[in-house]
């Protein structure tokens, strides 16, 4: 069976998913940085070196939250 909770790219999305959308997002950004830290730590490699590593992951994640932060300011002004 499959879950028809999960919304689809054709699901029409409220302002209020859209805010939890956003703030889990943030939350995984914030976490996948610092448990990228603290390994670098442990493994004694430079944070520079350890972000720079991370750049392409957080630059999608930028770009996602970005797209999701206008697609709320429409749905927003819309309402």
């Amino acid at each position: 069976m499959t879950d028809h909770s999960e919304l689809t790219a054709t699901d029409p999305v409220t302002a209020q998913e859209l805010t939890e959308i956003i703030a889990e997002l943030e939350e995984y950004r914030e976490r996948l940085v610092n448990d990228t830290l603290l390994m670098a730590q442990r493994a004694k490699m430079l944070r520079s070196q350890a972000l720079a590593q991370l750049e392409p992951d957080l630059a999608k994640i930028d770009t996602t939250l970005q797209a999701l932060r206008e697609q709320q300011a429409v749905l927003s002004a819309s309402n």
